[in-house]
């Protein structure tokens, strides 16, 4: 018997993913593994996310050359040490009310003989995978996001490449901070959880971080640096998450709108942060977006690592029959999850074990 696996990227880029696809491939091609199994898989990729599957016309050949793509083991052979995906993707719904796409692309599927599907992605496009599976679709899931926030695991990929993103550029901003005597705000990605932030801050040395788990105060914040000039300090760093939100306030929005899953575009709470903090302390204060470039290069040796084992583990539940699960990362060991338990709500900094309310800042006790 011959299982055809489609296998697709969606929402965000990171570094990790093109090293979970080159390892579903390779695990599923695998010849010795194969005299293993009762069954033979061909793997395709898909392009752009759910869109590729979800917006095309499969019975148009045009279509299906464009956005499916027969992957085997030499084409992927050295995927994993490049960042981003080869496969593309995009923020596509296929079940935006307005424009419902989810029954044609379960007919493409169908028309392609497509079996089953290993879908990479955030709880936007694993929460399409969910809607899925309970319509029949056989899926299995592999967690990406440089916001490492999904349940059921405690680990995304892409995660550890974007802290040392993040430290690395707060590292080249410390030359010109230190020279001028100023402070630096360093807006990071994160949405409406922390660990971006808390984790590339604690990483970076950073004085003061700020997460959405914790409303600041900016005149705790003006105390906090005056009183580190006090003590000698020539500049400083403050990093935010862009989810970061003043007490009794709202996140700081971009733009207006929303994107395809219904989230609102965050972005300019670094500016807000640099001008009050400068008002209120007379001084110098520049702030800094890392923006998409905390998605950027090449995957780190942890994304690398993690983003094989993620990809052999697709395979095995396939193998295993135990679709509609994710793969998932708890407590040092590779496991899986059902995907109802990695979409629905997100995974979120404890501030009680993690976060110092009154530094504003990692804890500076670990040992309770």
């Amino acid at each position: 018997m011959s299982i055809k696996i489609g296998v697709l990227t969606g929402g965000g880029d990171c570094p990790g993913l093109n090293p979970a696809i080159k390892w579903v491939v390779k695990t599923a091609l695998d010849s010795r593994l194969s005299k293993e199994r009762d069954v033979t898989f061909e793997v395709v990729g898909i392009r752009e996310g759910w869109r590729g599957i979800a917006a095309i016309d499969a019975r148009s050949q045009a279509d299906v050359s464009q956005y499916i793509v027969p992957l085997d083991e030499e084409i992927v052979r050295t995927w994993d040490r490049y960042g981003g995906t080869n496969l593309g993707t995009s923020r596509f719904n296929p079940f935006t009310p307005k424009d419902d796409r989810s029954k044609q692309l379960i007919a493409n599927l169908k028309l392609l003989k497509i079996s089953c599907l290993v879908v990479i992605g955030g709880e936007d496009t694993l929460g399409v995978a969910y809607k899925l599976s309970a319509m029949g679709i056989k899926v299995v899931g592999i967690p990406k996001t440089i916001d490492k926030d999904l349940e059921g695991t405690d680990y995304t990929l892409g995660f550890e490449s974007a802290v040392q993103i993040i430290t690395e550029e707060i590292d080249r901003l410390r030359t010109t901070a230190g020279s001028h005597k100023r402070i630096f705000v360093v807006e990071t990605m994160g949405r409406n959880a922390g660990w971006l932030a808390l984790e590339g801050g604690e990483s970076s040395g950073s004085y003061i971080i700020l997460i959405p788990e914790y409303d600041f105060e900016i005149d705790r914040i003006n105390a906090l640096l005056l009183e580190g000039r006090a003590k000698g300090a020539r500049y400083d760093i403050v990093v935010a998450s862009e989810g970061a939100k003043p007490k009794g306030g709202k996140e700081v929005i971009r733009k207006q709108g929303q994107d395809g899953f219904g989230h609102v575009f965050l972005g300019g709470v670094g500016e807000f942060l640099a001008n009050e903090i400068e008002r209120g302390t007379g001084l110098e204060t520049r702030s800094i977006s890392l923006s998409h470039l905390q998605r950027g290069g090449s995957p780190c040796a942890y994304d690398r690592r993690m983003g094989r084992y993620f990809g052999i583990a697709a395979i095995d539940l396939i193998v295993k029959e135990e679709f509609n699960s994710m793969v998932s990362y708890r407590n040092g060991r590779i496991t899986a999850v059902p995907l109802e338990e990695a979409i629905g709500k997100i995974r979120i900094v404890d501030v009680k074990t993690h976060y110092d309310t009154e530094r504003y800042n990692g804890r500076r006790t670990l040992l309770r």
